[in-house]
Order: C-alpha cells, then sequence, then structure tokens
C-alpha cells in the first residue's frame, strides 16, 4: 500500500515540477506498494487493531443486552452444526441461510470443545474476529482510495471506535459478516495492479455479500463505480462484465436451492423463497424517520444516543466530497463510498419504509472513509502550498496554526462522547437478568425433559444445554402460533405449555400471537429479575381449575 494516488488515477495526471497549480492538480506520483512491504502502514494498523480488538472484547458478553435476532442467527448455525438442517425450525427464507453458515463455521471450534458454551453471550467473541478483518480492510481500502496514510488511520478508528460501532459489531448480526465480504469487495474492485481476477474475486465477493444479508444489493451500483474508476481502459469491459457475471451466477444459486427444493413458488403445504420474499417487501413501515414520534425516529435516536459524530459527521463528509467533486482528488477517489452513504441516506428517508436498528451497520465503513476524507480534504486546503513558494512565514505558521486550532477543537468534542459510550460499554452489565432466568431454569425446574416453556431465541440455546428437548420443549415463541410443525404439537394450544420466559421482546410480541398472549394472562410470575421494562418474568401456567400445571 501507498500513500500516493492508485496507479490508474496517477496515470492520468500529468507530471509536474515544482508546487501545484491553484486548478489543484498533483505532481505525478509512483505506484503504490502493497500494505505488506510498507511497514510504517503494517504498524500503524497493526496497533490501531489491537486497540479495537481490545475495546470491543472487553465485557462483550455483557453489553449490550442479548437479542432476540442474535439467538435467532445462533440457533440456527447451531442447527447446522447438529446436522439437522438450516434451521431449528422449520426454515422459510426470511434470509438467505449462507450468514449462519459463516456463524456455523466461526462457533464449530469452541462449540465441539466446550459444547455448553454454544450460547448468545460466549460466543459474541467470534464476531471479533470479523470486526478485526472488517477494520484493517477499512484501512487498506482508504489507502487504495489515496487517502494518506493518517487519514486511513482515522477512517479505521471511526469504523472500529466510534461508541456505535463497538456496540452494533459486538452482536452476532448477519449485517457485520455481510460488511466483511462487501469490503473485501471494494478492496479487490480499487487494487492497483488492476489484474482481472481482482475484479472477478471483487464479483464473487459482493456476491457473498448479498447472500448472507440480502439488503446489500443496494451497495452493488457503488461497488461497480469504484471498479469502473480502477480498472483499466483496454479491460474495463472485460472486468465490469467479469465481475457482474460472478456476482449473479452466485447469487442465482439462491433461488436455484428453493426450485430443486420445490420450493421457489408458494403451494399446499411447504413453504416458498417467494412467500419469502414478499413478507420482506411488505413488511409494515416504521414511518419517516425525521417524524417525531414514528418508529423510524426511535431508531435514529438509538443512533445518536451512542454517537453523533460518525452518523452526522459522515453524511457531512459525503456532502463535502460531491460539492467537491471537480476539483477535489480525494473526492473523486472517494466516489464510490461517497454513493454508498448517499443510496444508504435515501433509503433510510423513504417516507413510510422499514428501519431496523441494525440497518446503520452497513453504513458505518462508509461513513468513518468519507469522514476520513472529508477530514483529508479539509486539512489539504488548510496546509496546502499551492498559493505561493513566496508566501510569508507567518502566513505559512497561521495556517498550521489554524490546522492545529481544528484539530484540538474536533478532539475535544469527539474525546469525551466516545469515553462515555465506551465507559458504558466495557463497564456495564446488562445481561444480569437473562443469566438469572437461564440459572434459575436449569436448577428450580424438576424434570427439563418434559417441561414446555415458550422463550425467546436469546435464551434458547441456554435451555437446550440445560436438557430441555429443543423445538417441542423449549420452543420460541414465535413459533407456538406461527409454525404449524409445532402448533400440531399442542392440541389445546396454551394449556400445553408450563412456563412463560416474559422477556421485554415476549412481552412486546404477545399482542399479535394469540397462544403467547393467552399463555401470558393464564400464568403468573414465580421469578422475576431484573426491573422495570428490561426485567425478565419466568410465569408459571395456572390451569383451567386455578392451579399450575
Amino acid at each position: 500500500m501507498t500513500s500516493t494516488l492508485p496507479a490508474v488515477t496517477a496515470a492520468k495526471v500529468p507530471a509536474q515540477r515544482g508546487p501545484a497549480s491553484r486548478t489543484g492538480a498533483h505532481r505525478r506520483v509512483e505506484p503504490p506498494s502493497r500494505l505488506r512491504s510498507s511497514r510504517p502502514d503494517l504498524i500503524l494498523c497493526g496497533v490501531l487493531l489491537a486497540a479495537i480488538l481490545v475495546v470491543q472484547g472487553w465485557n462483550i458478553a455483557d453489553y449490550p443486552a442479548l437479542s432476540d435476532d442474535e439467538g435467532t442467527y445462533l440457533a440456527q448455525a447451531w442447527s447446522v452444526q447438529q446436522g439437522d438442517g438450516l434451521a431449528h425450525y422449520t426454515y422459510w427464507y426470511d434470509h438467505p441461510p449462507l450468514g449462519w453458515i459463516q456463524i456455523a463455521l466461526l462457533t464449530w471450534i469452541p462449540a465441539l470443545i466446550s459444547p455448553e458454551s454454544m450460547t448468545v453471550g460466549t460466543m459474541r467473541a467470534a464476531m471479533l474476529v470479523i470486526s478485526g478483518i472488517s477494520a484493517v480492510l477499512v484501512f487498506v481500502l482508504g489507502r487504495r482510495l489515496a487517502l494518506p496514510r493518517w487519514a486511513a488511520a482515522l477512517g479505521m478508528v471511526f469504523f472500529g471506535l466510534s461508541p456505535l460501532s463497538i456496540v452494533l459489531q459486538r452482536e452476532i448480526f448477519l449485517d457485520n459478516l455481510a460488511v466483511m465480504w462487501t469490503l473485501l469487495a471494494f478492496t479487490l474492485a480499487a487494487s492497483p495492479s488492476r489484474h482481472l481476477w481482482h475484479h472477478f474475486g471483487a464479483g464473487i465477493a459482493a456476491a457473498t455479500a448479498v447472500l448472507t444479508k440480502e439488503t446489500m444489493l443496494v451497495v452493488l451500483p457503488a461497488l461497480f463505480l469504484t471498479m469502473w474508476r480502477h480498472s483499466h481502459r483496454d479491460t474495463r469491459k472485460f472486468a465490469i462484465t467479469g465481475a457482474v457475471t460472478a456476482c449473479a451466477l452466485i447469487g442465482f444459486s439462491y433461488p436455484l436451492f428453493a426450485l430443486l427444493k420445490g420450493e421457489l413458488l408458494p403451494g399446499a403445504g411447504h413453504v416458498s423463497l417467494w412467500d419469502g420474499v414478499k413478507y420482506q417487501m411488505t413488511r409494515p413501515g416504521s414511518g419517516f424517520i425525521l417524524d417525531q414520534g414514528s418508529g423510524s425516529w426511535g431508531v435514529l435516536q438509538s443512533w445518536l444516543y451512542y454517537d453523533r459524530i460518525l452518523p452526522l459527521g459522515g453524511l457531512a463528509g459525503a456532502l463535502l466530497l460531491l460539492v467537491t467533486w471537480r476539483w477535489s482528488v480525494t473526492a473523486r477517489a472517494l466516489a464510490g463510498p461517497a454513493l454508498a452513504v448517499a443510496i444508504f441516506a435515501a433509503l433510510a428517508l423513504r417516507p413510510n419504509g422499514y428501519l431496523p436498528a441494525m440497518y446503520v451497520i452497513q453504513a458505518l465503513p462508509f461513513l468513518a472513509l468519507v469522514l476520513a476524507g472529508g477530514t483529508a480534504s479539509v486539512a489539504h486546503a488548510v496546509l496546502s502550498r499551492w498559493r505561493s513558494e513566496a508566501e510569508k512565514r507567518y502566513v505559512s505558521t497561521g495556517r498550521y496554526a489554524l490546522a492545529a486550532v481544528l484539530a484540538l477543537a474536533a478532539g475535544a468534542y469527539v474525546v469525551p462522547h466516545w469515553y462515555d459510550g465506551a465507559r458504558t460499554a466495557v463497564t456495564t452489565d446488562a445481561n444480569a437478568p437473562y443469566k438469572a432466568a437461564s440459572a434459575w431454569l436449569a436448577t428450580e425446574v424438576e424434570d427439563p425433559e418434559r417441561t414446555r416453556v415458550l422463550v425467546d431465541d436469546a435464551l434458547w440455546l441456554d435451555l437446550v444445554h440445560h436438557g430441555y428437548r429443543p423445538g417441542l420443549g423449549v420452543i420460541w415463541f414465535y413459533k407456538a402460533d406461527l409454525d404449524p410443525a409445532v402448533t400440531k404439537t399442542m392440541p389445546r394450544g396454551w394449556k400445553d405449555l408450563d412456563y412463560v420466559v416474559a422477556s421485554p421482546t415476549v412481552r412486546r410480541d404477545a399482542a399479535d400471537l394469540p397462544n403467547v398472549k393467552a399463555a401470558m394472562k393464564h400464568s403468573e410470575p414465580v421469578a422475576t429479575f431484573g426491573t422495570g421494562e428490561d426485567r425478565i418474568e419466568i410465569r408459571q401456567i395456572k390451569t383451567p381449575a386455578g392451579g399450575t400445571r
């Protein structure tokens, strides 16, 4: 890697001697070397990587609170490990399965060594591998997109040490794996050597990202723009065609899989890919993101609660790069990431779109890169020598003083906010109620093998390890109403259950699930852990006669 422009850009810049002109032209630069041959890059990247892994790994099992999505993906990965299929219940094409297959590979060795460790809190440590690879790719991509060393490092810091990143990258989300593959695709697309196989590889990595989390499909235009800018003019058509073909052929493997199973289209007695896509496309919207009181507004506030700098600063950086497009080399080099930020922002601003809390994960690396790029553009404008070689010394001193003041002011604003967010992440135990509930169900229930419990997926694997029967003994609460394979084993409905573990997720969604709602109504708490909205109640089902099962 290098601090200079990529080879394809450098070849189009005429050689000059002396200072750059007022038009912003740059001197001819040498082709970039590779990261592994640049000791300063390796040392800087290694130091930052160590800091990111320490901060993200510290207290990773206890903060943030376990989420139902994490439990779902990990339970599906466990099912793959056990050879029981693509999911612990009926696989219904809610997402392509490649994401949790990767999680199964990541967690396979620790689960083999210690089967009882296959729980959400413990297996979050596997996400450090993904975070570390992604952080390094942000640095490498920044260097390939012509950012100076310090700016690429700044992008890596924004991506890995923002409190928003610390919280979301710890969690077992498909988005985090998809981001890693997307960054690999961009890094290959911006390869300075411009080999055709790098561009084919970018297409393969992009397809893998989409099959990991299908929403990464929207970033493909930004990827192909990056590839267009960094491919050789003589081979550009072959590069783009090869990348698109590789991406499409691998992507079509998913509908082909459904077709071979006879589950591509709806039909009696089976799930279908069509129904899964239809469900995702017709989910109720969460409102306009700028409409106070809407669900999307609440999601936005949850992001800004952890960090305002990266989301808002990244948007400002993207706007700065777009405004300075014509005369800024940095803006042109970062065209792909800037376009990605614009796409994500446009989708988030849909009048009534569905906006999940993990949506911002997909935008984090691009926000980090354009914020670092915008910072580099400002630094260049303040510090560059384009005015005159005869510039007075006091003017030069003033410009450097201004740069120092701006840097100190930014640090004075960012550091305290990030410190508070990071301190919360490394010191708070948000999962004590979950751990206490798991321990109670392991020790206080006399016959787990014959007990039927409704739980959210965050606790599902815990109870499996405690001896409850997978699937029909410990039941993911949604399935008690929505999965025929489960409901047929409950001919009396809620009366065939023994306990309900009423976590915040169960209490929130019970209103739309008749069996769960009835189980909640006809039960009484026998143990409560935590307080307020975050409490977890273990509720025992009451029989119609007034007793308990």
